[in-house]
């Protein structure tokens, strides 16, 4: 039926989503009227963004449901495939670029970045990209202030470099393509090694101080994995700085 109500799974920060019909349904937020107000204006600069559609009669959000797979249960991405992501996300940017927002957020970014240059999602990464006739990013409830090199080098990593145990040399052509996919001038391809290293021990260490204050649904998180799996990414991309600015030197077009 139309109607009926379809639990999603694959979140982690957001309970009660549901998949009625054509639409994607969850918690109203204080920030959702301010992200369904961005995701408008990126949508409106031609970047396919899901719709929004305001709320339902329980007073919960309502976007447009993405048919496909998630980017995180596929194979691994080709470099050409790698490349269109970071196109993608550098559409996003350029798309938000002329943002000026009407409504303030209500609630902070969860990962502030060290400046504020734009409105960005703050999560582009395999876990919230749908695959399918459309490649779609969903899931823009964390989006906020930042800056491109802050959000870039989230994504980066979390497209080539989480896989600790890939050789290095492997996974920093993987960077490179994404990157050159983005379209990095020479400044950004310079600072996004050191970048990356900052970026992923922050959600490291946002992840560990939740878990000491029982921060939900972050301190779950830490103890269900996330925690280790940060911590690894974290090793493995300050541990290898010299490839990852090697290969982006190399590909500097």
């Amino acid at each position: 039926m139309e109607d009926q109500e379809v639990p999603l799974e694959g979140g982690n920060a957001t309970d009660g989503v549901v998949r009625v019909g054509s639409t994607v349904r969850k918690p109203w937020t204080p920030n959702t009227a301010a992200v369904f107000e961005f995701m408008e204006a990126v949508r409106a600069d031609g970047v396919d963004v899901p719709a929004t559609f305001g709320k339902d009669d329980q007073g919960r959000q309502v976007t447009e449901f993405i048919p496909g797979h998630l980017a995180l249960h596929a194979p691994p991405l080709t470099l050409p495939q790698l490349t269109r992501a970071g196109a993608l996300v550098r559409s996003i940017h350029d798309a938000a670029g002329d943002f000026t927002p009407s409504i303030s957020l209500v609630e902070d970014v969860l990962l502030p970045a060290p400046d504020e240059e734009l409105m960005c999602h703050n999560d582009l990464a395999p876990w919230n990209l749908i695959l399918g006739e459309r490649w779609v990013f969903i899931d823009w409830d964390g989006a906020g202030p930042s800056t491109r090199l802050w959000d870039l080098a989230y994504a980066a990593q979390a497209f080539t470099l989480s896989d600790v145990n890939e050789p290095p040399d492997k996974a920093a052509v993987r960077l490179a393509a994404f990157v050159h996919g983005y379209g990095a001038d020479h400044d950004i391809r310079k600072q996004l090694p050191a970048t990356m290293a900052l970026r992923t021990k922050a959600m490291y260490d946002m992840l560990a101080s939740s878990h000491l204050v029982s921060r939900e649904p972050w301190g779950s998180m830490y103890s269900e994995g996330h925690g280790d799996h940060w911590n690894a990414a974290t090793t493995f991309v300050e541990s290898h700085q010299r490839h990852w600015a090697y290969a982006l030197s190399h590909n500097d077009r």
